[in-house]
C-alpha cells in the first residue's frame, strides 16, 4: 500500500510539473539586469524585452540589481526558484568576475543554466585630438619606445573596458599605465580632454564624440569592422593581428529550471532575435543580434572562464 500511494504520488507530481510547463509563462517573468539602468546591458534588455514577451505569449519586466561588479544580480537569480519566472541577463563579465574575485557567491558553472546568446557590442580604441600616433601600429610603437609612460582610461577595475584594455596590452606586447574611473563617462570626457592619452570605450557611447571631432578613433575591437564606423579599422588589421574582443550578452536562468522551459525560452529568444524591426533597432544602438543554441551558449561561457582566468592571473589584474 506505501508503494502504491508513493508511486501515485511521483506521478501526479510529474503530471503537475509537465501541465504547469506547457502553460508556461503563466505570469509575468522577471529578467534580471546585474547594473544600473543606462548601461549596455539595461539597453540590451530593454531592446528585446517587448518583443521576447510577445514571441513567449506572457509579460516579461526588467529588474535592475546593482553592485559588486554585477556578481549581487546574477547571484539573486542563482539562489531564485528555478521555475522560469525569474532570469538575467549579463555580459562577457560572467566569464570575466570568478577569475577577478576571490571569494563568489555562486558557481557561474554549477549554478547558472545559460538560455542564449542574445547580442554582441564592440569597444573602440580613441586618443585625444593632441595624441601623436595616428593609427594603431604607431601607438604600439611609441609603447614598445616608452613602456609604462603612455595611459589609458577605463571604467574601473575588472569593466570591460579595463578588460578590453588588457588583452591588448598582452597581445601587444606592450606596457600601458591603467588609470581606473568611476564609470566610462568620466574616463571618456579625460580622454577628450588629455588628462588620459587613450581609452577603450563601448562605441555607442564614443560614436557622437567621434562624429563631433572631439576623439579620434584609432581601431574598433571586433573580429570584423561595425557597421556604427565602417570607415574605422579593426585593432587586427591596423597593427595587432591577433586581438580581438566584443562584448557579449547572455540570458540565463538558475540551474535546475526545467529543460522544456529553458528550450521554449530558447527558442523565442532566437525568433525575437532574428525578427528584422528587433535587428535594426540593435543595429542603431550598436549591438549585433546573436541568436544561438543553448549548447552554443554554454559553450562559450565554458570556453571564456577558464581563458579570462588565466589573464587575469597572469597580469595581476584586480577589480581594485
Amino acid at each position: 500500500m506505501t508503494r502504491r500511494l508513493l508511486l501515485s504520488a511521483s506521478i501526479a507530481l510529474a503530471c503537475c510539473s509537465a501541465f504547469a510547463q506547457s502553460h508556461y509563462p503563466d505570469k509575468p517573468i522577471k529578467l534580471v539586469v546585474p547594473y544600473a539602468p543606462g548601461g549596455s546591458a539595461d539597453i540590451a534588455a530593454r531592446l528585446i524585452s517587448d518583443a521576447w514577451a510577445k514571441a513567449l505569449g506572457g509579460t516579461l519586466y526588467i529588474e535592475n540589481k546593482a553592485g559588486a561588479g554585477g556578481n549581487l544580480g546574477v547571484d539573486f537569480v542563482a539562489k531564485s526558484e528555478p521555475d522560469g519566472y525569474t532570469l538575467g541577463l549579463q555580459t562577457v563579465s560572467l566569464a570575466i568576475n570568478p577569475g577577478l574575485t576571490p571569494k563568489m557567491p555562486y558557481d557561474t558553472l554549477k549554478d547558472l543554466a545559460p538560455i542564449g546568446m542574445v547580442a554582441t557590442s564592440q569597444h573602440v580604441l580613441v586618443v585625444n585630438n593632441n595624441f601623436p600616433a595616428k593609427n594603431v601600429a604607431d601607438l604600439v610603437a611609441m609603447a614598445k619606445a616608452k613602456p609604462a609612460q603612455l595611459n589609458y582610461g577605463s571604467a574601473g577595475g575588472g569593466s570591460t573596458l579595463h578588460m578590453s584594455a588588457e588583452l591588448f596590452k598582452a597581445v601587444a606586447g606592450v606596457s600601458i599605465l591603467h588609470i581606473p574611473y568611476r564609470g566610462g563617462g568620466p574616463a571618456l570626457i579625460d580622454t577628450i580632454s588629455g588628462q588620459v592619452d587613450m581609452s577603450f570605450p563601448v562605441l555607442a557611447a564614443a560614436a557622437p564624440h567621434i562624429q563631433a571631432g572631439k576623439l579620434r578613433p584609432l581601431g574598433v575591437t571586433g573580429s570584423k569592422r561595425s557597421p556604427l564606423m565602417p570607415n574605422v579599422p579593426t585593432i587586427a588589421e591596423s597593427g595587432v593581428p591577433k586581438y580581438a574582443f566584443e562584448t557579449w550578452f547572455m540570458v540565463f536562468a538558475p540551474a535546475k529550471t526545467p529543460q522544456a522551459v529553458i528550450d521554449k525560452l530558447n527558442a523565442s529568444l532566437r525568433k525575437t532575435l532574428d525578427t528584422p524591426a528587433v535587428k535594426e533597432r540593435m543595429a542603431k544602438d550598436g549591438f549585433d543580434a546573436l541568436p544561438s543554441t543553448v549548447a552554443e551558449a554554454k559553450g562559450r561561457l565554458e570556453q571564456e572562464l577558464p581563458m579570462w582566468t588565466q589573464l587575469i592571473k597572469e597580469r595581476g589584474i584586480t577589480a581594485e
